[in-house]
């Protein structure tokens, strides 16, 4: 599959490059960022971090403003960002065209509904199309991690809990925890996966943590300013769901932070440093 080059810009010695490609899997053109460490250019393969970004974001949002590659660079981790929802003319939208719901906003799950499920299929992409992709064409090896910040967090957590063996350890940033429960997750679910809720357990962290197979060191910062925690994210269902399944969360109420970008370049390094630990 060929890749066509959209930017590249250096940056801590090592290089930020923007590709576009067409998607097998969401039928459409999709653009993604990886940065590539200095260690890239020593020989070998390295360890990759797939991260998924929030409602309304690309690829851009992560490589620009949480501050993460300087430690990237330290750390030899190359980092891949894949855009948050299939694009183009003949991808449908919200035709409200509301910002939580359509393009911007796939959720990582695999749509079961018209018109959706031709296109809307970001769980797939992300776990098995876009790593195919980057370990044929970068220096990447099969040791890969998973992170992301709000529905990307959501993303995040549902891909390693659904995929055991796939991702050495998991993070998180204000993550929606119980899709099911909030109102962006139930009205993604409805239209994407249908009304028969039993088929929304299936991408609901909070229910898979409870069932996992494997358990992968798991780290979630939450800032207790955020304007979406109590009715949209609700990280207190998915510290009892891993409570109860005797799953090791580390889930870390960070006082005075919000939704942002902001709170995400604080606490970047640790998040890091965390799946640096497990990638060895």
């Amino acid at each position: 599959m060929s890749l066509e080059n959209l930017s590249c810009q250096k940056s801590f010695g090592g290089w930020h490059k923007r590709y576009k490609h067409r998607s097998k899997e969401l039928g459409c053109d999709m653009t993604f960022a990886v940065y590539l460490p200095p260690q890239a250019e020593q020989g070998g393969k390295l360890p990759v971090l797939y991260w998924l970004s929030g409602l309304t974001c690309t690829d851009e949002n992560f490589m620009q403003k949480a501050g993460g590659l300087k430690l990237a660079a330290e750390l030899g981790l190359i980092i891949v960002a894949p855009d948050t929802s299939p694009r183009g003319a003949d991808v449908p939208d919200d035709p409200n065209q509301a910002w939580d719901f359509g393009l911007g906003a796939g959720f990582y799950l695999n749509a079961t509904e018209q018109p959706w499920a031709q296109h809307y299929r970001m769980h797939d992409y992300v776990v098995h199309e876009l790593p195919a992709l980057v370990e044929a064409h970068f220096p990447a090896s099969d040791k890969r991690s998973i992170s992301g910040h709000s529905m990307g967090g959501h993303g995040a957590l549902v891909c390693a809990l659904r995929n055991p063996g796939r991702y050495r350890s998991i993070s998180a940033f204000s993550p929606i925890s119980n899709p099911m429960d909030c109102p962006w997750g139930q009205k993604a679910f409805a239209h994407y996966l249908g009304e028969e809720r039993s088929r929304w357990r299936e991408w609901d962290a909070s229910v898979l943590i409870a069932e996992a197979a494997e358990h992968l060191p798991l780290l979630v910062d939450q800032g207790d300013r955020d304007d979406f925690l109590e009715n949209q994210l609700k990280p207190q269902a998915l510290s009892q769901a891993a409570k109860a399944a005797g799953y090791a969360l580390t889930l870390r109420m960070q006082p005075g932070y919000d939704h942002s970008y902001y709170f995400i370049a604080s606490f970047i390094d640790d998040h890091l440093r965390h799946h640096a630990k497990a990638l060895g």
